[in-house]
Formats: C-alpha cells, structure tokens, sequence
C-alpha cells in the first residue's frame, strides 16, 4: 500500500511538471504578438523599430527573439560603454543586491561615500551628488547655479538667468523642454521655465554679447560635443575660449558630459580634448554601464556647498546597489583602458566611413566612437550597410 501511495505521488508530481512545462511553452510569445501587446498597452512617446524584440545583450552583440545577432551600435543610447553584461557588473550587482539594495538616504552607507571619493580624486572636483538620470543631473546643475548665483554672486532675487546653447538636448524634463529649441521637445507643454535664454553653438561673440548685457547671468550649459544635434563638434578652442568668457564674467560653465563622458570620444571627459575644467560636471548613462540608472554632479565647495540639507535629493540617488554599480562601471572603463580603445577604433570607423562614395555619404562627423554620417536625401540604408 505504501508503495503504491509513493507511486501514484510522483505520478502526480510528473503529469503537474509535465502540465507546468506545457503552459510555459504554451505562453511563450511570438515576435509579433509582443509588439501588438506592447502597442495596446504601453504609451506611445518612443516608436521602436518594427519587427525587432530583443532579448540578449553580451558585449557588443544584442540578439533578437528569433535568435538573429546585432551588432549594437547604439548602445543603449550611448549608456553600454563597458560592453553589455559585463561580468564584472553582474557579479557587483548581485552581491550589492542580496546585500543591500536601497535605504533612504537618511543613513550613511560605505557605497555613497566610496563612490563620491572615487570620482572626485578622478575627475578632480571637491563633491559628488548622485541622481538617477541625465535629466536630473541637468536639472541638479541648474538648480545648483541658481543657488550660487543668489548666495555667491549676489544677484537679485528671481533674477538669476541660465543660457543654454541652441539644439541642445539634455532630456524632457519641464526644465529640459524649456531650455530647447526643437519644437518636438516643447510643443504644448507650456509654460516654460522662466529666464532660461539661448545662444548659437560654438558661436563665441553671440555669447560674449549675451553675457555683457545680462549681469544676472548665472550659468551657461553646453555639450561639449552636440550628441542630438547630430555629433556637432565645435570648433578648435572653443572650450578654452568658453571657459575664459565664464570666467571674466563670473559665470558658472555647465558641461553636460552625459553623454560624451566616459571614454566614448577617446578621452575620459570630452573637455579633457582641450584640457579645460568646467565648474560644473554633469555625469549619467555609461556611469553605471546601463545595468541601473545612475547620474550625478560633479563640483567643488564653493559651488556645491551652497545646498544644504532638505534643499535637494532624490529618493533613489545615491542608493547602496546604484554607488556600488557606478563605482565598478568607471573602474571598468579605466582598467581596461577604454578611452584609448574609443580612439583607436574610432579612426578605423572614420577611416572606413570615409571609403564610401561622395554620392552617399556627405559627411562624417565623429570623435572617438560618438560619431554621426550624414548622408544624403533619398538614399536606402541598404545601399550603407
């Protein structure tokens, strides 16, 4: 009897196993009825590109549902500078998470402290803030420049001006969307923030001039290079000569290295190119190599201690497993020497770009492997690739 009751339980355990496998396999989703579920259910302000559904990333590759290979050149909005799934921040990430993921930021933790002093001895800032994403870093930039231009600079209240550089892009925010100048970005989403003005890029007598007639001008924000304005790089010197005009006029420069930061132009920071130091560092994207958002600010004391307690933060910034990743991601790009990998691989891009006919390819514009091609109306991608 006994036996037989043994019998007829694994009996049962098998047709439930076998029932489980049955449903899972059941439910396993075609390509297409991804995508249709996705369009029914999800908002539509992104348009992915049709008959792909991606469910791998290693290295450089990405792969799709159906097993078909990629080469990622866009990774991931230019966040995967350490190549996907690096083992190296799998194994951190793990080992933070089933240690401590998040506390508030009402404690101290070691991460927080661990990665501010990393960056800072890196970069060579006084502080180090840490948000989620490149927006917020924005927004903590501005945020950060108006307070130093009430408390530092002296200028009257509600008065503080920001000037942003004309297409720019740094995000969607309310404060993003007011400082752009591509109607896409903010059409009917007024209304704007007020006293945020603009300049042509690279266009340093437009904005000497801003700066002479607005004494309450308390930062100019800038891409080093114009990633969204598609890879616009300014001319030779124009950093140094941006970092002169804010210094004569006691104006905060604001570089937005969220993109162009971490090794993708060939150096560690776009303005290392021409060996400037802005006030003002905003960090994002491959900071934590894509595997959990992580951005943040970089400043010294007389700019970053006029915040104090209560005046700022964020709920995830700074949190165990994000500082443990970013830590690890940025000591990936410099072990494995990736700045000089950019610059090497870049010239090759470059180089082969620039074999196609004058026909197709008008342009190649690119440091390092933030790169654009500009090519000319009418022609196939098929005619590229």
């Amino acid at each position: 009897m006994y036996l037989i009751k043994k019998m007829q339980s694994l009996r049962q355990r098998i047709l439930n196993l076998t029932k489980k496998r049955y449903d899972q396999k059941k439910r396993c989703l075609s390509t297409q009825e991804i995508i249709e579920r996705d369009d029914k259910y999800a908002a539509r302000h992104f348009k992915p590109l049709p008959d792909v559904v991606l469910t791998k990333g290693e290295g450089v590759f990405l792969w799709d549902k159906d097993g078909k290979r990629y080469l990622d050149f866009l990774a991931g909005f230019s966040t995967i500078n350490q190549g996907h799934s690096h083992p190296r921040l799998v194994k951190v990430m793990k080992e933070q998470a089933e240690k401590l993921a998040h506390t508030a930021r009402a404690f101290y933790t070691e991460p927080h402290g661990e990665l501010g002093e990393y960056l800072t001895k890196l970069i060579g800032y006084d502080r180090f803030i840490p948000m989620n994403t490149g927006v917020e870093g924005g927004d903590t930039a501005v945020k950060l420049a108006r307070r130093w231009g009430y408390r530092i600079k002296k200028i009257p209240n509600q008065k503080a001006t920001i000037v942003f550089a004309k297409d720019n892009f740094w995000g969607r925010s309310l404060a993003a969307l007011s400082a752009s100048t591509d109607p896409l970005c903010y059409n009917d989403f007024g209304p704007y923030m007020p006293l945020f003005d603009k300049v042509p890029y690279n266009d340093l007598v437009a904005l000497e001039a801003k700066f002479k007639e607005n004494p309450n001008i308390c930062g100019f924000m800038m891409e080093p290079i114009q990633g969204e304005a598609g890879v616009i790089i300014p001319n030779d010197g124009y950093l140094k000569a941006v970092r002169d005009l804010c210094t004569k006029y006691k104006v905060l420069w604001i570089a937005d290295e969220v993109q162009t930061g971490f090794c993708r132009t060939g150096k560690r920071m776009a303005v290392d190119h021409e060996n400037q130091k802005p006030d003002i560092l905003i960090l994002g994207k491959a900071l934590s190599g894509g595997m959990y958002p992580v951005s943040g600010v970089l400043a010294n004391d007389e700019i970053m201690m006029c915040f104090e307690a209560g005046c700022h933060g964020s709920t995830f910034g700074g949190s165990p497993l994000g500082n443990r990743v970013a830590l690890e991601a940025v000591k990936i790009l410099e072990e494995e020497n990736l700045a000089e990998n950019a610059r090497k691989l870049g010239e090759v891009l470059k180089n082969e770009l620039g074999k196609l006919p004058k026909d197709i390819a008008v342009e190649f514009r690119g440091r390092g492997l933030l790169a654009g091609l500009l090519i000319n109306k009418g022609i196939s991608l098929s005619c590229i690739i």
